[in-house]
């Protein structure tokens, strides 16, 4: 007999507890939904950015420095600020792409990349900001 109360005694005391749980976690669980949604979206949003200016010094390196004009290097960076903005779409928000360096001297072009990221939470503005650097190609006749 006394071990039937016992149990009924246990039972009672655990009452409201897994409500209680539930309570604590439920919102631990979803601000960690959150965050890793976050996480991805500004993650996808700097390799987008990446991408694009990429693209930027792929098209620039092929010019060759006796072609070069600045109105060559405004109409491939205009290019790629509106490719940063197509393959964005609504992720990578508010795309602009600097004025591209080309270094005659040293061999070197370079885009940069800025945008913000979307975000879930009002008010968090997360801006990502990205460079490629790659060589000018060289053409040289043979000898």
């Amino acid at each position: 007999m006394r071990l039937g109360r016992q149990r009924v005694r246990r039972r009672r005391s655990e009452r409201g507890v897994s409500t209680l749980e539930l309570a604590i976690l439920a919102p631990m669980i979803l601000v960690l939904i959150f965050v890793s949604i976050q996480t991805a979206l500004w993650l996808y949003g700097r390799s987008v950015a990446l991408n694009a200016a990429q693209e930027g010094v792929s098209r620039l390196r092929l010019v060759q420095p006796p072609v070069y004009t600045p109105a060559v290097a405004e109409k491939v960076r205009a290019d790629i600020e509106s490719y940063a903005q197509q393959l964005g779409g609504t992720t990578l928000q508010h795309a602009s792409v600097e004025f591209p360096k080309y270094n005659d001297p040293q061999g070197m072009v370079s885009f940069t990349v800025k945008g913000d990221t979307v975000s879930l939470v009002p008010g968090l503005n997360l801006t990502v900001t990205q460079t490629a650097t790659g060589p000018i190609e060289q053409f040289q006749a043979d000898k």
